[in-house]
């Protein structure tokens, strides 16, 4: 989810916390109130930062989660889901899509676009 709509969807970023933590999932770090704000990365080129949606610890594994919902800019959406899955290849951790009902087809073809066809999302 780009940064700008962390505000309007508030309500399935709660609920994917709460599915996230039904399924066992620990220490998890989310930009809403009663959670810790997960890690911030800073590009050094153009100074923006990216934040995962969502980190949480299973298993002594941290996974990184981002929420697919249909955006205005797609290509901001892109980059960062670009980088967080390298970052998570190179420090042996895992990294997830959420999406829910209304928005596969945007995810499907958003996963299709930047080569990461096999990452299955999590249908919530």
């Amino acid at each position: 989810m780009v940064k700008d709509e962390n505000a309007e969807h508030s309500k399935f970023l709660e609920k994917s916390i709460h599915h996230l933590e039904a399924r066992g999932f620990s220490e998890i770090r989310a930009a809403l109130d009663g959670y810790e704000s997960p890690k911030s990365f800073l590009r050094k080129n153009g100074g923006d930062s990216i934040t995962p949606d969502i980190v949480a610890n299973k298993g002594g594994t941290k996974f990184f989660f981002e929420i697919s919902l249909k955006t205005e800019n797609p290509q901001l959406l892109k980059s960062k889901w670009l980088f967080l899955d390298t970052l998570s290849r190179m420090r042996s951790n895992n990294f997830r899509i959420i999406t829910t009902k209304g928005h596969y087809k945007f995810t499907e073809n958003m996963l299709h676009d930047i080569n990461l066809s096999g990452k299955v999302p999590i249908k919530i």
